[in-house]
């Protein structure tokens, strides 16, 4: 393993990664000799020095400015401390609970009017239905009534008030016509409450009911002409964009998983990232198993529907050290990472454990303070490959 410096004028041109390893490379290799000359040496390891940045002739080493590494597209990562078995789970891109609605007649009457199909868009408010309803109409019919009531009762109370300040009332009266306007008044918000879960009819009975939330008709259960009973569903509604991943695992899991834990996903269009946001033990509908609900970390999820799998590392192991599975790299037959150094990179053998979601356990040649390459980490292995070779003509 030699060291490497980077190519400055191809970092500067950016061309992708894959382009440059099949073409003349992004590094320009040099090689400080282990033992020169005593004629030349002195001479010839002061022009290597030069030319390597001034790093010595150490071995297994690429020259790589932090600007450099950008340029490369070559991410520098932390080492993290975890470890733990991968379990594998099967599940459902399902609408969240808030973002799907079943949307049910409040009171029994006559469809009037449907004002929607499935697959319309519709916002929170808008009028699905329109229903004729002679139990809505006596509601409003005692909404009014009430409301009438207790104006008389209000209107009695200051009458009196007036009529005591003048000597003509006794104070007892006045007290009594205003506890009968406040009981009035009561019996009032009570008859308008019952009409506005009816639906706000109009005096004939007739009401429209509107979808709660914001989404797409998946369904319209009435048609016009037909009777809608209290608590039939009218209409069902979707929110594509409230949804979530449900994976069905097995009871044992609940005490491995916990919220905030991550999930490598299947779906699809290939596989992300995401992050549980609850775990219910028992909640499985026929097995009794694990209900595990997550949320991409970023980006949007598959529609409503989707199957997808994912795997989630359980068992974790406090102390043990973890980097991403790309980073670790295989040079003359030893697994190795490549650490970030004041002046680039160099290679550091490594013990390699368990590998569980794109993450691999190292047991030993880390001490979890180094910051290493993680994407693009074979890049640089390429070039200490390169080198080798054109050493050897």
């Amino acid at each position: 393993m030699k060291r490497t410096q980077m190519n400055k004028t191809w970092l500067m041109a950016g061309a992708g990664a894959a382009v440059v390893l099949g073409g003349a490379g992004i590094f320009v290799m040099t090689r400080s000799p282990s033992d020169p000359p005593a004629s030349v040496g002195a001479e010839q390891a002061e022009g290597e020095e030069g030319h390597a940045g001034g790093a010595g002739g150490e071995e297994g080493v690429v020259v790589l400015t932090a600007a450099q590494t950008a340029a490369a597209n070559i991410s520098v990562v932390a080492v993290t401390r975890g470890g733990g078995g991968e379990t594998r789970l099967s599940g459902r891109v399902e609408p969240m609970v808030d973002g799907r609605a079943a949307v049910a007649a409040s009171v029994g009457g006559r469809v009037e009017r449907v004002l929607v199909v499935p697959g319309q868009s519709v916002r929170a408010g808008q009028p699905l239905a329109v229903l004729v309803s002679g139990d809505a109409a006596t509601y409003r019919a005692d909404a009014d009534a009430a409301a009438a009531s207790a104006d008389a009762a209000r209107r009695a109370y200051e009458r009196d008030r007036s009529l005591e300040q003048a000597g003509v009332v006794a104070r007892q009266d006045v007290e009594t016509s205003r506890a009968q306007s406040l009981s009035a008044e009561a019996s009032a918000r009570a008859a308008r409450a019952r009409a506005w879960a009816a639906g706000s009819p109009n005096s004939s009975g007739r009401l429209s009911v509107a979808s709660p939330i914001s989404g797409v008709v998946t369904s319209v259960q009435v048609g016009p002409g037909g009777f809608a009973a209290q608590g039939g569903v009218i209409a069902e509604i979707t929110n594509p964009a409230r949804v979530e991943i449900v994976f069905n695992a097995p009871p044992a899991l609940a005490a491995q998983v916990r919220a905030g834990s991550s999930v490598r996903v299947q779906g699809p269009a290939g596989e992300f990232d995401a992050v549980v946001t609850g775990v219910a033990p028992g909640a499985g509908a026929d097995s009794g198993g694990t209900v595990i609900r997550a949320r991409p970390a970023g980006g949007n999820l598959p529609p409503a529907g989707s199957a997808v799998s994912g795997s989630v590392v359980t068992g974790e192991a406090v102390g043990g050290l973890t980097v991403p599975s790309e980073a670790i790299q295989t040079v003359e037959g030893a697994s190795v990472v490549f650490v970030r150094t004041a002046e680039g990179f160099r290679t550091a053998p490594v013990l390699v454990g368990r590998e569980a979601g794109n993450r691999t356990e190292i047991l030993s040649g880390l001490t979890g303070a180094e910051r290493i390459a993680g994407a693009n980490a074979f890049l640089l292995k390429a070039e200490l490959a390169k080198g080798e070779a054109g050493d050897d003509d």
